[in-house]
Order: structure tokens, then sequence, then C-alpha cells
């Protein structure tokens, strides 16, 4: 009993000082600066509770996909071609689109076309719109910890982001949101933390998009050209033109280079596939 007295005085104490001597934010992030310094946290632990204070002054438009990049599922696609553009992207959840991007019409869960498999249905006969999920819009200046909260209570995991005339302006996940906290959320396409280039099998390779050329010619055995480019991303950038999205796909010299992850501002990671390098 003397001792939880004691524990309870102590946290009472811890209490009163902080309330004392924080008056606002910017005295919350100079404590955690301070205490970084002085070894009391961790790096990990410093970044995530940063995270947490900077998501409540981010807005959607700040982290969002914009729709350029949007993995999109068509209204009137076929079964077979649903199922090419799901396998391909990695993805698990899609916005399903009518005319164009501005006609969102629904979300569709890769889930429930797995859930016709193992019952045997006839994949087939499947229409898109009956397995539909409704689709939540939000405003570009939603705040992400408001966002945050919308999510958990509504429990979806994706919601579609409109500009101020109505129309389409990119996409939210959950994911998004988290990494504001967490940093990156590494998934099954994102080789180890060492490694840039891991053999994934069957003659394909996941590479990161900052691999400088020399390193991938030296792995790979190859000349690929290192004058206007110094990584594996900006050459993929030089030859399309553009910053890629994901799924897309360039064959060069004998590799089929495969975008599996990227943000709106680069590259990330892509599947290298081999092919005959004398092309």
């Amino acid at each position: 009993m003397l001792n939880n007295s004691k524990g309870m005085n102590l946290k009472s104490k811890l209490f009163s000082w902080l309330k004392s001597s924080i008056r606002n934010k910017s005295d919350i992030v100079s404590l955690l600066d301070d205490s970084r310094k002085k070894n009391l946290l961790d790096i990990d632990e410093y970044a995530m509770i940063k995270g947490v204070l900077e998501v409540s002054e981010k807005d959607v438009g700040d982290i969002m996909i914009p729709r350029s990049h949007m993995v999109v599922l068509e209204l009137d696609d076929t079964p077979s071609h649903l199922l090419e553009k799901i396998i391909n992207s990695g993805h698990s959840r899609f916005p399903v689109i009518g005319e164009d991007r501005d006609e969102v019409v629904g979300i569709f869960l890769a889930k429930d076309i797995l859930k016709n498999f193992t019952k045997g249905n006839d994949t087939k006969k499947i229409q898109i719109i009956d397995l539909l999920r409704t689709p939540i819009f939000i405003p570009e200046s939603k705040r992400l910890d408001t966002l945050l909260s919308q999510f958990r209570e509504s429990r979806n995991h994706m919601a579609i982001v409109v500009d101020e005339y109505g129309g389409v302006a990119g996409l939210a996940t959950i994911e998004d949101v988290l990494e504001q906290i967490v940093g990156d959320i590494d998934d099954e396409y994102d080789s180890k933390e060492d490694e840039s280039i891991f053999d994934n099998g069957n003659g394909k390779y996941i590479v990161k998009a900052l691999t400088r050329l020399e390193d991938f010619n030296e792995y790979f055995k190859s000349s690929l050209e290192e004058e206007d480019y110094d990584t594996v991303g900006g050459l993929i950038i030089n030859k399309l033109g553009r910053l890629p999205h994901v799924g897309e796909s360039l064959n060069f010299r004998g590799f089929r280079f495969k975008i599996i992850k990227s943000d709106k501002r680069r590259v990330l990671t892509l599947e290298v596939s081999l092919g005959n390098k004398t092309e």
C-alpha cells in the first residue's frame, strides 16, 4: 500500500510539473527534442511522437495519391480483366469508375472476388457492380487526425478526395495516414532494409528505385547508361518522360521494369524480370 501511495504521489507531481511547464505545442516539441538529446527516447519513439503531433497539422491534400496515379477498376471490366488488374497491382482496395475518373461509383475489395473462388462460383459471371462498397468522399482540406478518427469509426480504409469543384483529386488510405506517424509501412513488395536488390525467385527481383545504376549493372552484369541519371528510378522516369504509376511496365535492354510501389513524388520499388539482355 505504501509503494502504491508513493507511486501515486510521484505521478501527481509529474503531471503538475508538466501542466506548469508546457503551455503549447512548441513546448511539447522542445521537451521531445531535449529528451532525444539526453537519450531518454530512442529515434523511433521520438519520430513516432513527433509524427502524432504533425498529423494534426496536415491536410489530406498533403498526403493523398493524386488521381493520375490511382489504380482504378472500370465498371464494365470483364472478370478476366478485373483479375489481371488486381494481380498486377498488388492492392486490396480499388476505386471503381464509370465514364471517367471523376465518376467514382464504388470501392471494390479484392477479398470479395476471392470469396467467389472459394465458393466455387463461376467467376466469368461475376458482375463488378454487385460487389461494390459505398465510397466515402472527403475534401482536400480535411485534417489527417479527423480522417483517422473517421476511418476508425466507419471501419473504412479508403476515401476518395475531391477538390473544391467536386472533381476527384485523388485518394487517401488509412495506411497513408498511419505512415505519417510510424514511417513507411513495408509490404510484401518491399525489399529488406539492408538490400537494394532482392532475389524474389523465378527470374524476378525486387529493386529499390534509388539503387545506383552502377550497382545495378554490377549485380546483373549489364551495361545500362549512367550518364543522364544515377539511379534505376531515374532511368525509368527518363525513358517514360513522366512519373509512372503503380502497375506500369517498361521493357528496356532486355529487362522488364514494373512499378510496384510509388507515391505522388517518386518511384519507390520495382519488380525487375530478366529477359534477353542483348536486345
